[in-house]
């Protein structure tokens, strides 16, 4: 009997040392919380540092984008503002833009520095082209080996992921309304235009004559034949004196270079009279305009265009279709101060 009440009371001890056990399950599973709130911390400090890693490559795959800026010369003003604004936009994106262009206009010149991009490895060209066909097969073999190609000012003949220019045919129509009303107001209604261009392949210094002489449509103004200075103030001086010699009451220069030989013309010869229109902006120019030797000229916003213009090809080198949309960056009449 004594040997049972041992044996019930072994039990009911051992019971009360399971159910003890079981009740201390509470404080245990409170001190494991900490741990499961440590291992939250680890997961959000994990997903931070996987967030960290993804921004810092690609930062890096932004850094490793090379662009090469080919204008139609690395002297015009027009072309260096174009590169800051390139620079500009380059800087805040992160990525490498190369002012490779020809120190003059020539076509042979600008296909080397294209070839000599896609031989660098570039991912992009941002181009001015000098004349829409020859440069056209550098750029096929260009665009033909993954490089993207995006317009600046004046495009080729080859299809790009975007373009950034003036209209350049409503800009040219508003120089020749600006030398009629000029002329107008001088109670001169006929008389002789001259016109000195670059030359007669440039898509966007052709498109501003064809305006131009729009312009003069149903007037009794006779618009002479065009002369090329291939861009270059000296050459456009000595197109322009000619036409003074042969009596003319207004010139158009189409473009900085045209301009400024087209004003110094009119300088030199001392004939005020004589109504001188341009296009593009240099110190030179606001200066004949200043000195009333230029009545006007039309302002172009080529930093726009070079900002515009490597942000487009960064967008289509990380494999944004960009429909080869044409935007107008504007003109603005720069009149004396």
């Amino acid at each position: 009997m004594k040997k049972q009440i041992a044996l019930i009371l072994g039990c009911a001890m051992l019971a009360g040392s399971v159910l003890t056990g079981c009740s201390s399950s509470k404080p245990a599973e409170s001190a494991a919380a900490p741990a499961e709130t440590t291992a939250a911390e680890a997961s959000a400090e994990t997903t931070a540092a996987e967030t960290t890693a993804a921004e810092a490559e690609k930062t890096e795959a932004a850094g490793d984008v090379k662009i090469a800026l080919v204008t139609m010369d690395s002297i015009d003003q027009h072309w260096v503002t174009l590169n800051e604004g390139a620079q500009k936009a380059a800087g805040e994106l992160g990525v490498t833009v190369s002012f490779m262009s020809p120190n003059t206009k020539d076509d042979a010149q600008q296909i080397e520095c294209v070839n000599n991009a896609v031989a660098g490895n570039y991912d992009a060209l941002v181009v001015a082209a000098n004349g829409p066909d020859a440069i056209s097969s550098a750029l096929k073999e260009a665009a033909d080996a993954g490089v993207k190609i995006v317009y600046v000012d004046s495009p080729a003949n080859v299809e790009a992921e975007a373009t950034f220019s003036t209209d350049n045919e409503a800009a040219g129509k508003t120089a020749g309304e600006e030398m009629i009303k000029a002329l107008e107001a001088k109670g001169i209604t006929s008389g002789k235009i001259g016109i000195v261009n670059v030359n007669a392949a440039t898509d966007s210094t052709v498109k501003r004559e064809n305006g131009f002489r729009s312009a003069f449509e149903g007037t009794e103004f006779e618009l002479m034949e065009t002369q090329y200075g291939e861009g270059d103030a000296a050459k456009s001086q000595t197109i322009a004196e000619n036409y003074i010699t042969q009596g003319v009451v207004g010139i158009f220069g189409c473009n900085e270079g045209s301009t400024t030989g087209t004003g110094n013309a009119i300088k030199a010869s001392g004939n005020a009279d004589i109504i001188g229109v341009g296009f593009d902006k240099s110190d030179a120019i606001i200066n004949l305009i200043n000195d009333g030797y230029l009545l006007c000229t039309m302002a172009q916003n080529p930093d726009v265009m070079g900002y515009e213009g490597v942000k487009a090809a960064v967008a289509a080198v990380n494999g944004e279709s960009l429909g080869g949309t044409v935007t107008d960056t504007g003109v603005s009449v720069i009149t004396k101060e």
